[in-house]
């Protein structure tokens, strides 16, 4: 979630609601929307470039419209959830968008006019795709970008809502025991979704292909409806928005920027009652201090002590949110280029469509289905590293967790940039055998080349998202106040969808500009004429910039505060939530 649950929330009290009694409804619920959502994600490329007639650059471009649009959605409906509708109508409610976005989807399989006509080889003009046909596609996108936006953010808490009882002494391990069940079906429904849906979608077509998650997105809602009777349901919060309260410190803080009043006298700073903390603000960015200064009590203050105008004059703790966040910046813009890094999947897929695929002579391992060895590999590497080497690296590092945070996010960069510099490589060889052997003109035919090759690339980007995310995450855990801490995942969240745009911008910029005077763009349908392998290059390079970049911030971190003792020392002292660590 956005903001962290509170203790303030109000619950709906009745001993005969909740328990582990309402975890097959949530955990079924989530896990077929996983199966259904994924299960579209990793081959829709391919419908987009056959009956809608894009280039691989127009429709990865798309997607990652798609994708910044359904993260920064989740932002939008964790802040709904938390202080408007509630988290069992945020789910109830996205689960029926995500329902309604899928059989659109799919009745533009059944209806042959909602969608174009696959353009054959032969064809030197295409039939068009009509306006209609591209705002019944795009509605559809639309309506699973709501319904992922209400879901992923608050399925998870809405689970912990039903077993939250501070009363039991085992009430931890119990908390502790679903958050594993949760993650645990979560991974099996991302290896069924790339796996059993791709595989229907291969062999049966995109009728069926579609029609399955279809009906598991209705199961899906079904079961969590079924479960209704038996939830907690946490009515939304009254108290202050977090977000909105740091827009009220800036605010606060531009008005006031040409006030007279000393920064050095503490007793005329605001504290709200409720606050712990009585140490004055901090001395860094100074400038927005002001933001908390009380220049006339009779004025400024209400009867009963709070700010008469939010907006005007804000606590403490809300000016030390502000400067924590800005502090957060800097670290959280280096890993904009490792999920960019990823969102290339798309051009993977269609190599991976021209090579021998076979593990045994009578299996073919469908294209779609190769991210399986990212995700083997993200998990065995963090029950690797959590099993075996932090008990090892803590004897000599002095880190609780092994490895500094930093230190794990700079390992995650460097796997991602060797990834895609493995990726140009065996293009670079894929491409020339197809040009050797006469392919040329035939982006369909397949190359004498088994795809095992891009086993390795996978892997290093499994690696990479496993060290960089978790790191990320403890990261801004130690970095933010107690108030702030599921920031971190809203943090994470904010950089897929940045990275997702930049992604989408990159691409189209790459293939207008390689495609100018008439030459075929290195982002070509036809990868066998473009140069994907120079394209791979070019993120590469940007990587190795990125990570120059993040070395520079890491001094910035070191030098502002003594942050890298600051950090260590609270890292020690209170352990990262795990719950805060996006769900993707």
């Amino acid at each position: 979630m956005v903001l962290k649950m509170g203790t303030e929330s109000q619950v709906e009290e009745n001993p005969r609601k909740g328990g582990l009694r309402t975890m097959p409804f949530i955990i079924v619920n989530e896990s077929f929307e996983r199966v259904a959502s994924f299960g579209l994600q990793m081959t829709i490329i391919i419908y987009l470039m056959t009956y809608y007639n894009m280039s691989a650059a127009t429709g990865t471009s798309i997607l990652g419209l798609w994708g910044a649009l359904s993260n920064g959605l989740a932002l939008f409906g964790a802040i709904t959830a938390d202080f408007y509708l509630g988290r069992y109508r945020a789910v109830a409610y996205g689960s029926i968008s995500t329902l309604i976005g899928m059989i659109i989807l799919w009745l533009t399989a059944m209806i042959p006019q909602l969608k174009s006509s696959p353009c054959s080889q032969n064809q030197h003009v295409c039939n068009g795709v009509t306006a209609l046909q591209l705002a019944v596609l795009f509605s559809s996108f639309g309506f699973m970008s709501i319904g992922a936006g209400f879901v992923r953010p608050c399925s998870i808490i809405f689970g912990a809502d039903q077993l939250e009882n501070k009363k039991n002494p085992n009430n931890q391990r119990i908390l502790e025991s679903y958050f594993n069940w949760y993650y645990a079906s979560s991974g099996i429904s991302l290896i069924l979704a790339v796996t059993v849906i791709v595989y229907i979608q291969d062999n049966y077509g995109w009728k069926v292909g579609f029609g399955v998650p279809a009906i598991l997105m209705f199961l899906s809602v079904l079961m969590f409806q079924i479960g209704s009777p038996l939830y907690i349901k946490v009515k939304p919060k009254t108290t202050e928005n977090l977000v909105i309260g740091l827009f009220q410190a800036a605010v606060a803080a531009f008005r006031k920027r040409n006030t007279g009043r000393p920064l050095s006298d503490c007793d005329e700073f605001y504290r709200w009652p409720l606050e712990s903390d009585v140490l004055p603000p901090s001395k860094d960015f100074r400038c927005l201090n002001r933001a908390c200064i009380i220049e006339d009590p009779q004025q400024d203050l209400n009867p009963d002590g709070s700010a008469s105008n939010p907006w005007n004059l804000c606590s403490v703790e809300q000016v030390e949110s502000l400067k924590a966040l800005i502090k957060a910046l800097p670290m959280w813009s280096t890993c904009f280029m490792i999920f960019v890094d990823m969102n290339v999947f798309s051009f993977s897929l269609l190599q991976t469509k021209t090579m021998d695929r076979h593990i045994f002579p009578h299996f073919e391992v469908p294209a779609a289905s190769f991210s399986v060895f990212m995700i083997a590999a993200l998990t065995i590497w963090i029950a690797f590293y959590d099993r075996v080497l932090v008990p090892l690296l803590s004897k000599y590092t002095g880190q609780p967790r092994g490895l500094s945070p930093i230190t794990r996010m700079g390992i995650g960069l460097i796997s991602s940039g060797m990834s895609i510099a493995l990726s140009a490589i065996t293009e670079s060889i894929r491409r020339q055998r197809a040009i050797e052997e006469g392919h040329e003109d035939d982006p369909n035919a397949l190359v004498n080349m088994s795809a095992m090759w891009f086993v390795p690339q996978y892997a290093l980007l499994g690696v990479a998202e496993a060290t960089h995310s978790v790191g990320q995450v403890e990261f801004f855990y130690a970095l933010f106040p107690k108030s702030m801490s599921s920031i971190a995942s809203s943090m994470y969240t904010a950089g897929t969808a940045v990275s997702s745009l930049i992604g989408s911008i990159l691409v189209s910029g790459v293939d207008w500009l390689s495609s100018t005077g008439g030459k075929t763009s290195w982002l070509s349908s036809n990868i066998n004429r473009g140069h994907i392998d120079y394209f791979f290059w070019l993120l590469s390079f940007l990587s190795f910039i990125n990570f120059l970049y993040f070395l520079v911030v890491c001094r910035f971190y070191e030098s502002l505060n003594d942050g890298s003792s600051r950090l260590s020392h609270v890292a020690e002292d209170k352990e990262c939530d795990y719950r805060l660590l996006h769900e993707s």
